[in-house]
């Protein structure tokens, strides 16, 4: 069982919460040009609405009474939201029709938000639907994200130049090399918890190596940095940071490369 709730926004005024949470607000049918919005449209139409209409889909009057349908579509939201059932079978048949339609109908109006944030951050949005199951979904999907970052940081902890590349890459503008090796584990870790998506995607990065290495570049002005495009003497090696690990990686531009890496070692 899949179920969701439309919950709408609360307005702040001098009346009693009692009061407010008695009004009676509801969604209404909007129209898209000349056309009232649908939730479904096509052969899920005919399939969804062939329930609910008094003709099938191809009798003469379907297009009027669904036109209708739609034109007179509403939903009252009580103070608590309205609960709507989208279960669907193996096939992806609706257990509930009108639940289900009046769902997807909220998906595509103006005043629905798909999430409270979204609501907040967007005047015209007064409802927001609130999904148990997609929020379930989203927080393991984080759990996961720190798990896997607490077993590469474990795999990495003991591997402190590993753990400088890192630094300098997660870090901007960080001095890794000044930093004992307690101090890197211990801001290593802080940037696991604190940035574990972060530090998951680079501590597994492949190009690692190449990209700390073009950061110490920049930081030592070995290269330059004018917006995104990295640049070395009067050659740009890269629009962005992944054009110039191409670069670097690109055996044809070994000997700029190595001068680069000279001179690198010059000024450490």
């Amino acid at each position: 069982m899949r179920k969701v709730f439309i919950r709408r926004k609360e307005v702040l005024n001098h009346l009693p919460k009692e009061i407010r949470a008695g009004a009676k607000v509801a969604i209404g049918s909007i129209y898209i040009g000349r056309q009232p919005l649908r939730g479904v449209e096509g052969e899920e139409s005919h399939k969804l609405l062939s329930s609910i209409l008094d003709v099938p889909p191809g009798h003469e009057a379907w297009p009027r009474q669904e036109k209708e349908f739609w034109a007179t579509m509403s939903l009252k939201v009580p103070f608590e939201g309205a609960e709507l059932d989208i279960t669907t079978d193996e096939e992806g048949n609706p257990e509930n029709v009108m639940d289900y339609i009046t769902y997807k109908w909220c998906l595509k109006h103006r005043q629905v938000a798909e999430s409270e944030a979204q609501m907040k951050a967007d005047g015209q949005k007064r409802f927001y639907i609130y999904d148990p199951q997609r929020d379930l979904l989203k927080k393991n999907a984080e759990v996961k994200v720190k798990k896997e970052a607490d077993k590469e940081f474990i795999k990495i902890s003991s591997d402190f130049d590993k753990m400088r590349r890192l630094m300098r890459v997660l870090v901007k503008g960080s001095t890794p090399d000044k930093m004992t090796d307690i101090e890197v584990e211990n801001t290593m870790y802080n940037i696991k918890n604190d940035k574990p998506a972060a530090f998951l995607k680079h501590s597994t990065d492949k190009n690692l190596d190449v990209r700390a290495e073009l950061e110490e570049m920049v930081e030592k002005n070995v290269l330059r940095t004018i917006g995104n495009q990295v640049i070395y003497g009067d050659e740009t090696i890269g629009e962005n940071m992944t054009d110039a690990i191409i670069y670097f990686n690109n055996k044809k531009n070994s000997g700029a490369v190595n001068a680069m890496r000279a001179q690198l070692k010059e000024v450490k």
